[in-house]
């Protein structure tokens, strides 16, 4: 009785050559990170801690680095940056006006006016038709 073949050949030497030089370019780039910090961009939770423990009421010293880090994260862009650093912030970034408000100048403040019909509150329709 000849013996089955099955679908699945074992790997010939070429095969694993051809592996084992994808893992060592895969394993030569490989970095290993082990320096974890919290991600300034997500907000914290806090929770109350509980007063009668006792491993929770020692005082630890505060890590500088971290507090600056959380107060660079708070900043708005504006403050954070001298540029906007990206397309959607250039607009709105240059909030000063380019020409100072004078409100006896009419070219360029134009305040409400009183008419007949606004005296007395009623806004003036607008697009519709009026009832005349």
């Amino acid at each position: 009785m000849a013996a089955r073949r099955t679908g699945r050949e074992p790997p010939d030497a070429l095969q694993n050559r051809f592996h084992a030089e994808r893992a060592k370019r895969e394993r030569q780039w490989q970095l290993l990170f082990t320096q974890y910090t919290v991600n300034p961009f997500r907000p914290i939770h806090m929770v109350a801690r509980k007063p009668m423990s006792w491993h929770e009421n020692i005082h630890e010293p505060i890590d500088d680095e971290f507090l600056n880090l959380l107060h660079r994260a708070a900043v708005v862009p504006r403050e954070k940056y001298s540029e906007p650093q990206t397309e959607g912030q250039e607009i709105g970034w240059h909030t000063t006006p380019l020409v100072p408000l004078d409100r006896s100048d009419i070219r360029f403040y134009f305040p409400r006016q009183t008419t007949e019909i606004t005296i007395h509150g009623y806004p003036a329709p607008r697009g519709g038709k009026s009832k005349d």
